[in-house]
């Protein structure tokens, strides 16, 4: 019986996905990450204009997470290296804390979904690096595929915006 997967050959070993068949079109994903942080914490950061000693934490945790989002490949086995057409990082703050947001965009053979949770994960481990000064007691929470476009399938979850098209 098929395991489902895609990235095992017929003999259950590790393989990347060929994709040189697929047909190229766009393909666009979003992820999402909170960050939930202490009320003093929370306020400290209000207070400061969200910056601390090591620079702006908002604008940082964007250039992380495009820096990443463009070097998935390096840090996933069977990722495909991609040139990204689009990665757009929304950082702010959100009720107990911060939300990050990824959206990655390609013309290419493969999604974006996991250049999207790259860029979200580091993005938000940037916030924690920046911020972890002020209390070891900072959770990365939610780490999510929002939604994707493209390819086989779309996906979209119904409690959150749609991706949109950069």
């Amino acid at each position: 019986m098929a395991s489902g997967l895609t990235h095992l050959t017929a003999r259950n070993r590790p393989t990347m996905v060929d994709v040189g068949d697929k047909e190229v079109t766009r393909r666009v994903a979003s992820a999402e990450a909170r960050i939930r942080l202490p009320r003093a914490v929370l306020l400290a950061l209000r207070k400061s204009g969200h910056r601390t000693k090591k620079g702006p934490i908002f604008d940082t945790a964007i250039i992380a997470g495009v820096l990443a989002a463009k070097r998935t490949a390096e840090l996933i086995p069977f990722c495909h290296p991609l040139l990204l057409d689009n990665c757009k990082l929304e950082v702010g703050a959100a009720p107990g804390g911060i939300r990050v947001v990824c959206t990655v965009a390609v013309q290419g053979r493969t999604g974006v979904e996991m250049e999207a949770m790259t860029g979200v994960t580091v993005a938000a481990l940037t916030v924690y690096d920046m911020c972890k000064a002020l209390s070891h007691d900072i959770q990365i929470t939610d780490v999510r595929l929002l939604a994707k476009t493209g390819g086989k399938r779309d996906f979209s979850r119904r409690s959150t915006r749609r991706a949109s098209r950069p």
